[in-house]
């Protein structure tokens, strides 16, 4: 693979992971707001605040004016493999994460 299909496997990944993230979050405030229970709210935070990590990278791939070129263009295939292999597990984490929870 060259280093473009690296930026779109990544891409991909974080974009589905944000997705996943904004359903999780909105059933665990939703469980929050009805139950008013503890854990519903660490959920919700916890859920929040992997949000913003990965619509942070979501950023930096897509419209960072200088990051976005050099991960596209200069990163070391490497680095790209490790990368992806920590969005694509943390994809496989969420899917069963939101399957527990949608059930």
């Amino acid at each position: 693979m060259t280093t473009i299909d690296w930026i779109d496997v990544a891409r991909v990944s974080v974009a589905v992971n944000t997705g996943m993230l904004l359903a999780l979050v909105w059933i665990w405030g939703r469980n929050y707001a009805t139950f008013r229970s503890k854990h519903s709210l660490g959920l919700a935070a916890f859920g929040g605040l992997l949000l913003a990590q990965n619509a942070l990278s979501l950023y930096f791939y897509l419209f960072h004016p200088v990051l976005a070129g050099w991960f596209a263009t200069d990163m070391p295939p490497l680095a790209w493999q490790a990368n992806i292999a920590i969005h694509v597990f943390q994809t496989v984490a969420l899917v069963f994460l939101l399957w527990v929870t949608w059930d």
